[in-house]
C-alpha cells in the first residue's frame, strides 16, 4: 500500500508539472487547476464523441452496425471485433446468470451476440462510449495524490522577505521583544501636499501598540490593557509624545511600524517606533512615547501594582529612546500666543473605548491655530506633546499658537520655523503643551494668500 501511495504523489506531481505549475503554485490555486482538470476533461468528451458519431434511429428500425476507426465492430451488440491499437475495445458480451436455483432465467445485464437492441431502449452517445471506469479511476487517483501533496507541502516562505500577507496584523520578532507590521498608505490618507497626514503616522503607532499586545496575548478588555488592568479599573493614558518625520510616505507606498516597550521610571512605561520604507529600507518616522496608568472609574493617575508588573516587565526591552528631547515646553497664555482658535468642541467620534478623546483629535486641534503660511510653505518635521489632563465630550476647548524666532509677516518664506502651543479649556486650565517645528517644502510652488491677523479664527 506504500507503494502505490508513493506512486499516486509521483503521478500527481507528474500531471502537475505537466500541466506547467508547481506544487506551490497549485496551493495557491488550486481551485482554478481544478477548473482547468474539469475543461480538459470536457475537451477530451467532446474529442471523444468525434470518433463515436450517435446515428440516427427511429423506433421501428433495428440495430445498425457502426464503423469505428478502421475495424468494424457492431455497437449494437449483434458481433464485435477488435478494433485498432489506438482506441478501446468495446465489451458488449456481458451476461446474467442463466439459471437461479435451478430455474432459467432471462439475460438481463447484457446483449448476447445476435440479438438487437430492444427498441425501447434507443441507443444513446453513452452508450456506445467506452468504459468510463477506468477514467473515473485515474481522475480518483490525481485528486487522492495530489490531496496528499497539499497536506505534506511547506507552508512557510522561502525566503524572509516572502511574506504571506504584508498586510496583516503583524508579528514580533527579535526574541519576542520587538513587534512590526506593515502599512499601505491610502487615497484617504494623504493630505493637500500628497503626502500622508501627521494624523495618519499617529494612527500607524496607535495601531501598532494595540496590535503588539494583542500579539503577545496581553489583551484584556479595555484599549490595550491587560486582563490584570482590566480586574482593576486601570487603563493607559499617554503623557508625552515625541515624532520625528524625516519623510512622508506618499500614496501607495508600504512602510513597516517596529515599536517595543520600555520601563519609565517607576511607575510609568515608554513605547518607541520605527518608521521604515518597505521598497529604499530608508529610516521615515522615529517617535517615543511615555504612558502611566489611570484607574478608570476615579479618573486618577495609579501606581503600577505588582500583579500588572509581572504581566508587562517580561516584554520590556532595555534600550535607550529614540527620541530624547529633554527640553521644557514654554508656558503660553493669550497675551503671548499670535493665532488663536476658539469653540473646538469634542464629537461622539472623537470618543475612543475608555470614553476619552483619543489622543490622535489633539494635534488635529493643535494644527487648528497654526499659521496659514507656514502649512502652505512649509512641512512638519517634528512635535512634541505634553498631556496634561483629559476633556469630556461637552467641553470648549481654544487652541493657541505663538510662532518663535521668526518675524509672523514673513512666515512664507523664512527657513525653519518652530511654533509654542497650547489646548486649553475656556477657564485657563490646561490641556495639552505642545512644540512643533517645521521645515520648507521641497520642489513646492508657494503662494501667500493675503496677510494673517493675529485674531485669526476669534
Amino acid at each position: 500500500m506504500k507503494e502505490m501511495r508513493d506512486r499516486d504523489s509521483h503521478f500527481a506531481a507528474f500531471c502537475c508539472s505537466g500541466f506547467g505549475f508547481s506544487s506551490h503554485h497549485f496551493r495557491d490555486h488550486w481551485f482554478e487547476h481544478f477548473l482547468l482538470l474539469f475543461k480538459f476533461i470536457m475537451v477530451a468528451t467532446a474529442a471523444t464523441s468525434a470518433f463515436y458519431p450517435v446515428p440516427s434511429s427511429s423506433p421501428d428500425s433495428g440495430a445498425k452496425s457502426t464503423k469505428v476507426r478502421g475495424g468494424s465492430g457492431n455497437l449494437g451488440g449483434i458481433k464485435s471485433k477488435s478494433v485498432s491499437s489506438a482506441c478501446l475495445q468495446v465489451k458488449t458480451n456481458a451476461q446474467a446468470p442463466t439459471q437461479v436455483n435451478g430455474s432459467s432465467v432471462k439475460p438481463v445485464g447484457g446483449v448476447r451476440a445476435g440479438d438487437d437492441l430492444p427498441s425501447s431502449h434507443p441507443r444513446t452517445f453513452i452508450n456506445q462510449l467506452p468504459d468510463w471506469s477506468m477514467l473515473l479511476a485515474a481522475i480518483t487517483t490525481i485528486f487522492l495524490a495530489a490531496e496528499k501533496q497539499w497536506m505534506m507541502l511547506d507552508w512557510k516562505p522561502r525566503r524572509p522577505d516572502m511574506l504571506m500577507n504584508p498586510f496583516d496584523l503583524g508579528r514580533i520578532v527579535q526574541d519576542g521583544l520587538v513587534f512590526t507590521q506593515n502599512f499601505s498608505i491610502r487615497s484617504y490618507e494623504i493630505g493637500a501636499d500628497r503626502t500622508a497626514s501627521i494624523e495618519t503616522l499617529m494612527n500607524h503607532l496607535q495601531e501598532t501598540a494595540l496590535n503588539h499586545v494583542k500579539t503577545a496575548g496581553l489583551l484584556g478588555d479595555g484599549f490595550g490593557s491587560t486582563p490584570e488592568m482590566c480586574k482593576k479599573n486601570l487603563i493607559w493614558v499617554v503623557t508625552k509624545m515625541q515624532i520625528m518625520v524625516d519623510r512622508y510616505p506618499t500614496w501607495g507606498d508600504t512602510v513597516q511600524v517596529d515599536t517595543w516597550v520600555s520601563a519609565s521610571g517607576k511607575n510609568g512605561m515608554r513605547r518607541d517606533w520605527l518608521v521604515y520604507d518597505c521598497k529604499t529600507g530608508d529610516t521615515l518616522t522615529r517617535a517615543s512615547s511615555v504612558w502611566v496608568m489611570m484607574n478608570k472609574e476615579t479618573r486618577k493617575l495609579s501606581k503600577i501594582p505588582e500583579e500588572v508588573r509581572s504581566e508587562i516587565e517580561p516584554h520590556f526591552t532595555d534600550s535607550s529612546p529614540v527620541i530624547n528631547d529633554d527640553r521644557r515646553l514654554s508656558k503660553l497664555d493669550g497675551d503671548t500666543a499670535d493665532y488663536v482658535q476658539r469653540g473646538l468642541t469634542p464629537k461622539w467620534s472623537d470618543l475612543d473605548v475608555n470614553q476619552h478623546v483619543n489622543n490622535v483629535k489633539y494635534i488635529g486641534w493643535i494644527l487648528e491655530s497654526a499659521p496659514p503660511p507656514i502649512l502652505e510653505s512649509h512641512e512638519l518635521s517634528s512635535i512634541t506633546l505634553e498631556y496634561r489632563r483629559e476633556c469630556a465630550r461637552d467641553s470648549v476647548l481654544q487652541s493657541l499658537t505663538a510662532v518663535t524666532g521668526t518675524d509672523v509677516g514673513t512666515l512664507a518664506t523664512a527657513g525653519d520655523v518652530a511654533c509654542n502651543h497650547l489646548l486649553r479649556f475656556e477657564n485657563g486650565a490646561e490641556i495639552v503643551r505642545g512644540r512643533t517645528e517645521w521645515r520648507p517644502k521641497i520642489g513646492t510652488n508657494v503662494r501667500f494668500l493675503g496677510t494673517i491677523s493675529a485674531d485669526h479664527g476669534i
